[in-house]
């Protein structure tokens, strides 16, 4: 193989990655996928001599590291945490819209949610992002359903939940469930696992 083909091969690579990135549901991964396709592609267009095409995607990798900076340090600000009725009809069609994309991270889902006393719906400058579920009792509450929606998935919403959840009067959190895909959040927010639960004690 020759270093034409090569040199060739690596453009094709960086311009691939480019272009899947933008075909990613998560903000972060786009990001990450797009630092590196752009990183790659920049150094294509060195090699070849394409100033021009390098600086700009130089800027790219620049832009993708700044947000992605700021992604890893969130400002919970923009979050606000409504308690809604358990038979709110905003709630049950939130659940119902993301039921299929519910059932792929959390399998053994009942959306009977029999038992529930405590309902919360998390939203981003106004927009719904995601749901929290569960029954409390002395200040312990069991997890029904923790879901946050893709955009959203960057634990950037459960560091703004643990602490207002402390607020409405929980002291621990307790997660029963398989994890299934949720296993590195609970672990990002340091959850523990105990006789075979995840808890959380805030």
């Amino acid at each position: 193989m020759n270093s034409k083909i090569i040199i060739e091969a690596v453009g094709y690579l960086g311009s691939f990655l480019v272009l899947v990135s933008f075909l990613m549901v998560s903000v972060v991964k786009l990001r990450i996928v797009n630092t590196i396709g752009s990183l790659i592609f920049m150094i294509y267009a060195l090699i070849i001599r394409s100033y021009p095409t390098a600086v700009m995607n130089f800027c790219l990798v620049l832009i993708n590291l700044h947000f992605l900076y700021r992604m890893s340090r969130p400002d919970t600000k923009v979050y606000d945490l409504v308690r809604v009725r358990e038979d709110d009809t905003f709630l049950e069609y939130f659940i119902r819209a993301h039921q299929e994309d519910i059932l792929k991270y959390f399998p053994d889902t009942d959306f009977s949610f029999e038992g529930m006393d405590r309902s919360y719906i998390i939203l981003h400058e106004g927009k719904p992002v995601g749901v929290t579920l569960g029954i409390e009792k002395d200040g312990e509450m069991e997890l029904l359903l923790d879901y946050s929606i893709p955009e959203y998935r960057d634990f950037s919403v459960g560091q703004y939940l643990l602490p207002r959840l402390a607020e409405e009067g929980i002291t621990k959190l307790i997660f029963g469930k398989d994890p299934k895909h949720h296993t590195e959040y609970l672990n990002k927010l340091g959850y523990q696992k105990e006789n075979g639960r995840y808890v959380k004690k805030l």
